[in-house]
């Protein structure tokens, strides 16, 4: 059997798993040796990844003829795409994200290390918490959307009444993260969770 038909296989089984998952991947053919030589299959060939979960890196696929009972692993090398917010410009600690500093790019999933952003929308406005060099993907432990010390608006209530006052952070809050506030008229110290930047959302 031509080895670029086992190739062929592999990489079609790849392809199918890839269109039913999120992002977008490239998948390079698998190169296989031409010396190699199998029997010509007389049904189609069966595929499978046994034992992997993952569809990023060197994937194993098992290439194999039932009837003729032979089979082989091929790697198949796949890169899963995802656009993510990344640094336009050098970011200082300190520094307040504008527009002008960041920029989306497609990224390989393999080199994010943490939590991310695919919108600019979702970290304009915001603290930066360490210094992100040019081109860097910035993560949410980069940045605060609310950073410590910080006034900040209180949205209070549930589904029917919303009350909103100002506060003071206690400390500092990517999205959706819970931190302490404490409300500047009361001065009783409440947990609500980031929504926004400068806003922190408490429900009752």
């Amino acid at each position: 059997m031509a080895p670029e038909a086992i190739s062929q296989a592999a990489q079609d089984h790849v392809a199918h798993l890839t269109e039913q998952a999120n992002g977008r991947y490239t998948i390079t053919p698998p190169s296989l040796d031409n010396r190699l030589r199998l029997p010509e299959c007389p049904e189609p060939l069966v595929t499978d990844i046994p034992n992997s979960n993952s569809l990023s890196g060197t994937v194993s696929v098992l290439v194999r003829c039932e009837p003729l009972n032979w089979q082989i692993y091929v790697p198949v090398r796949v890169q899963q795409v995802l656009n993510r917010v990344v640094a336009k410009a050098p970011l200082p600690r300190g520094s307040v994200i504008t527009a002008a500093d960041i920029n989306v790019e497609e990224i390989e999933l393999r080199r994010q290390r943490g939590a991310s952003f695919s919108a600019p929308e979702q970290l304009i406005g915001s603290k930066v918490k360490r210094p992100v060099r040019l081109g860097e993907i910035i993560l949410a432990s980069d940045i605060c959307l609310v950073c410590r010390n910080d006034t900040v608006l209180i949205k209070a209530g549930n589904d029917g009444l919303s009350i909103i006052t100002e506060g003071k952070a206690l400390s500092d809050g990517s999205l959706g993260e819970q931190i302490r506030v404490q409300n500047n008229r009361s001065k009783k110290v409440i947990t609500g969770v980031v929504s926004a930047v400068g806003e922190v959302t408490v429900r009752y």
